[in-house]
């Protein structure tokens, strides 16, 4: 079969453009990197020279200037773009100027249509209750009066005291927002008029929309993800299982993620885990197939002690995660499987060749976000030099970073301190579990600030929450 060739943008940086150049390499697609004067030491701008030399890389300003970037583009000649995750990987607006221009390209990413439908928590809501998928109990719609919205919030917090809750919650979002970011909680009633203007405000500066969504709050819920491959077509779509993504900062930032998201064979719960996982990617697929996804996604849930799932929402983009689905997948058999790689190849057009019965899941993988930060002083970031990073090799490991083994690196200030992605494989949760502590106790990882005080990294974090993952 003819297989056109191309060259993609990759607009993004780290280790995530390490990933997609790489797997244009393989692809045998040609490819272009972008950085910053604060990334000329990244891993990503070495890959790049070694990989397609001084051509393939070109300096910008800034990797949120959209035409900074669509300048690269054209000088380079490019023929699609790929936006990593962050920066434009949900900009519907970015994804609709890509194909529309005088010189169009291809989005390697869902149509836009298709990121504005499901980058609104409303909107997705609204389709989810259409398809009879649950969703959280709250606003359904776009909620611009405070009026209305303090009487929402008024009959949740009293459905909850009629339920017995012992602390009422209920939570205020940016109906556009994303990623855990312009979300709070309020437990007390007087004090929504003021969390409710202070979202609504957020959601005005950062998505133009002052769209917010009211919802209950759900106590002790584990997080999990289900991860969706589609074709560009639209007809054709796979899932690669479910993950748990459950441990988290105090600002809603993933740490660790488990894949299978629970361990029904290894861990009783209360209800039945298999059927959940079941359940809410039956969920999650019939929302793709109503709305035609065409490449890369994931659907988002919280499941209650219980065993209750709610649909959260939906991410229209590649996620820092996928790894560790791929890890527990094979294709025919073929256990080198690469979401990324993937999305590369589905997003330029060729055909998926492989349906849901071609795909099988088995064992258990663990990804680790090493990052340089305080887990005890509310998980600030921490800035310096690493003078020492590197780790053993297992056949059960693969790590991924952008930070030099060889040398040492300043982290840069603009961008959150993260290092490294480690992914354990096990053939039961109990060995990874095992195999991630050896791993992070084997990790050798050194620095110093500026004023000589040694890096701080949340390692010992890392290993303190590994013996309770999948666990309620």
């Amino acid at each position: 079969m003819y297989k056109a060739e191309h060259k993609v943008l990759i607009a993004n940086r780290g280790e995530i453009a390490i990933r997609i150049a790489k797997a244009c390499v393989e692809l045998g697609q040609d490819f272009t990197c972008v950085y910053t004067e604060a990334d000329i030491d990244s891993g990503h701008v070495r890959f790049a020279r070694d990989e397609g030399g001084e051509n393939s890389l070109f300096r910008i300003s800034s990797y949120r200037d959209a035409n900074e970037i669509f300048s690269v583009a054209d000088r380079c000649n490019a023929t699609a773009i790929h936006p990593g995750y962050g920066f434009f990987a949900e900009d519907f607006r970015f994804a609709r100027r890509v194909v529309d221009r005088n010189n169009p390209l291809i989005f390697i990413g869902p149509s836009w249509w298709i990121i504005q439908e499901l980058g609104d928590k409303i909107n997705t809501k609204r389709l989810a209750r259409s398809l009879g998928v649950p969703t959280v109990p709250g606003s359904d719609s776009p909620i611009y009066d405070e009026l209305e919205a303090v009487e929402l919030a008024e009959s949740l917090f009293s459905f909850q005291r009629e339920q017995g809750f012992q602390a009422p919650a209920i939570m205020v979002k940016a109906s556009a927002g994303g990623g855990g970011m312009g979300i709070e909680e309020v437990t007390d009633p007087d004090e929504f008029k003021s969390v409710y203007r202070r979202i609504r405000n957020y959601a005005k500066r950062q998505f133009n929309d002052e769209g917010v969504l009211i919802e209950q709050r759900i106590y002790g819920f584990n997080h999990l993800e289900v991860q969706i491959v589609s074709e560009r077509s639209g007809k054709k779509h796979v899932h690669f299982g479910t993950r748990n993504c459950s441990v988290q900062s105090n600002g809603n930032q993933k740490r660790i993620e488990v894949a299978p998201g629970f361990a029904p064979d290894e861990i009783n719960y209360i209800f039945n885990a298999a059927e959940v996982m079941e359940n809410i990617t039956a969920h999650s697929l019939s929302m793709a197939r109503e709305v035609a996804y065409d490449n890369v996604g994931t659907w988002e849930w919280i499941v209650t002690p219980r065993g209750e799932p709610f649909l959260m929402e939906v991410n229209t983009r590649i996620q820092v995660e996928n790894g560790v689905s791929a890890s527990i997948a094979a294709i025919d058999g073929n256990d080198d499987v690469d979401i990324v790689r993937e999305q590369v190849r589905l997003g330029l057009g060729e055909s998926m060749e492989y349906a849901q019965d071609n795909v099988t899941l088995g064992g258990v993988a663990l990804e680790y976000r090493i990052i340089a930060e305080n887990p005890d002083n509310y998980f600030n970031p921490w800035v310096g030099r690493i003078t020492e990073f590197g780790w053993n090799e297992h056949d059960w490991l693969s790590v991924y970073t952008q930070v030099p083994t060889d040398r040492d690196y300043d982290i840069p200030t603009e961008f959150d301190p993260n290092l490294a992605l480690a992914i354990v494989r096990g053939g039961t949760l109990e060995q990874a579990r095992r195999r991630g502590v050896q791993f992070l106790e084997e990790l050798i990882l050194n620095g110093f600030d500026r004023s000589g005080r040694p890096l701080e990294s949340n390692i010992s974090y890392l290993i303190d929450k590994t013996s309770g993952l999948l666990e309620f």
